[in-house]
């Protein structure tokens, strides 16, 4: 049985991985290890570094994480996610440490009989991981000055 398969059934980390990563993420893979030909939608997002912010070159992003407690929250917020939207799958995963200008800091996906649930657990998911779950980022620019993120926590 692939993870999610059933709404009612709680995340099993064992079948859909970590929720943190240091490593980057290899999107084709996230793409093909929970795409459902059971689900009449399939959305994924990924949030990537860019090149500025507020009108500054931006070099890097560095991420730090309570892994523990995210692991926990991330995976919290997906099981609600997969009850409340019936998702037939949901994923969530966030990098922690550098992250070039171009690469995923972060990757959700969800997919459903329909649409609108798709996207709307997709966004509530994102969301919720920006800010509730204990993950900050740093942002160095190409002058040489870094500064932490402010308002949501990343």
């Amino acid at each position: 049985m692939k993870a999610f398969e059933h709404a009612a059934e709680p995340v099993d980390l064992k079948k859909v991985g970590r929720h943190i990563s240091a490593d980057p993420l290899e999107l084709p893979a996230l793409v093909g290890r929970y795409h459902d030909p059971a689900a009449g939608a399939f959305v994924f997002f990924s949030g990537e570094t860019r090149n500025h912010h507020a009108n500054r070159a931006v070099q890097t992003l560095f991420y730090e994480a309570h892994e523990s407690l995210a692991e926990g929250l991330i995976r919290s917020i997906i099981d609600e996610a997969v009850k409340r939207y019936e998702l037939k799958q949901a994923f969530a995963v966030h990098r922690i440490g550098e992250v070039p200008v171009g690469e995923s800091a972060v990757v959700v996906i969800t997919a459903s009989a329909h649409r609108e649930a798709a996207y709307a657990a997709n966004q509530e998911i994102i969301h919720r991981i920006k800010t509730e779950v204990p993950i900050w980022k740093l942002e160095r620019f190409a002058d040489g000055t870094e500064a932490w993120s402010e308002g949501c926590r990343h």
